[in-house]
C-alpha cells in the first residue's frame, strides 16, 4: 500500500526537500527537553511580528549549549560533559544530550539567544517580505 503525502499534489513543484526536512523532523524530535513557541507581538515601532522559542535547559551552562542555522533549520543542541570525580548515592538528574531542530520559513532571521534561569530563550523575526512581480515575456517561434 503507497502512502501519499501531502506534497503529492501535481500543483506543488520543487517540495521534494520539504517533504524530506518534515519526515527527518518527525524521527528527530522526542520531547525532550519541553519547549514552548510564543507570538511576541510588536511594539508601537512597526516593528514585524516576533516569535520565541523558550527551551528548558535546566543544569546546562552556555558552553554546553549550541545553536545553529543550517539552511532552513535551526539547530539547538545540548551536552553536559560528565564530571567523573563525583560519587552518586543516588543520580536522579541525568546528564542528557539532546538535539531539538526547528524548520524556518524563506526569510526568517534569528535575532538572539538568552539563557536564563535555566530557560534558553531564541528569538526570530521575519521582515516583511517585499511583493515582487514579475512579467514573463511570451516568445513566438518565427
Amino acid at each position: 500500500m503507497s502512502r501519499i503525502t501531502p506534497f503529492a499534489s501535481p500543483l506543488l513543484l520543487g517540495f521534494d526537500a520539504m517533504e524530506k526536512t518534515l519526515e527527518r523532523l518527525v524521527k528527530a524530535n522526542d520531547g525532550y527537553p519541553p519547549y514552548n513557541i510564543e507570538r511576541v507581538f510588536p511594539d508601537s515601532s512597526g516593528a514585524p511580528d516576533r516569535l520565541r522559542i523558550t527551551i528548558a535547559v535546566a543544569g546546562f551552562s552556555r558552553d554546553e549549549l549550541d545553536i545553529t542555522v543550517e539552511e532552513n533549520q535551526l539547530v539547538i543542541r545540548g551536552r553536559q560533559a560528565e564530571q567523573p570525580e563525583r560519587d552518586y548515592l543516588y543520580r536522579g538528574i541525568a546528564a542528557r544530550q539532546f538535539q531539538r531542530m526547528f524548520v524556518l520559513a524563506d526569510g526568517m532571521q534569528v535575532n538572539g539567544a538568552a539563557l536564563k534561569n535555566g530557560l534558553l530563550s531564541v528569538d526570530l523575526v521575519r521582515p516583511e517580505p517585499a511583493r515582487m512581480v514579475r512579467k514573463i515575456n511570451i516568445s513566438l517561434p518565427e
